[in-house]
């Protein structure tokens, strides 16, 4: 079981990133697929996620720049990053937990700069 991030890297303000994230032994459609991300110094905190019934949900600072999807039958979501600030620099990280058994599995992360 294994859950890979990437597509992060450094970036202008206002610019665009979008990330990846992919995972093995293990079908997304029966998880609960999120990001979260970690700025150096600070707690990791909810960014986006799928709600049971297919909606989405936003951290309030991203609401609107951010926005989540995903590929089922590629094992795979998304997390496109528009109209980046400073603030949003972080570690990236994908979780998934399964709907009904709870169990849940991290990706390494992927690190985001936004610096001009």
């Amino acid at each position: 079981v294994q859950v890979v991030e990437s597509g992060g890297g450094v970036v202008q303000p206002g610019g665009s990133l979008k990330l990846s994230c992919r995972t093995y032994g293990f079908t997304i459609a029966a998880y609960e697929m999120s990001w979260h991300r970690q700025a150096p110094g600070k707690g990791r905190e909810f960014v986006a996620s799928f709600t049971s019934t297919g909606g989405t949900n936003y951290a309030d600072s991203v609401q609107g720049r951010f926005f989540i999807s995903r590929d089922n039958a590629a094992n795979t979501i998304y997390l496109q990053m528009n109209k980046l600030k400073p603030q949003d620099t972080a570690v990236y990280f994908c979780k998934a937990t399964h709907w009904e058994y709870g169990s849940t599995y991290w990706g390494q992360g992927t690190q985001v700069t936004v610096s001009s």
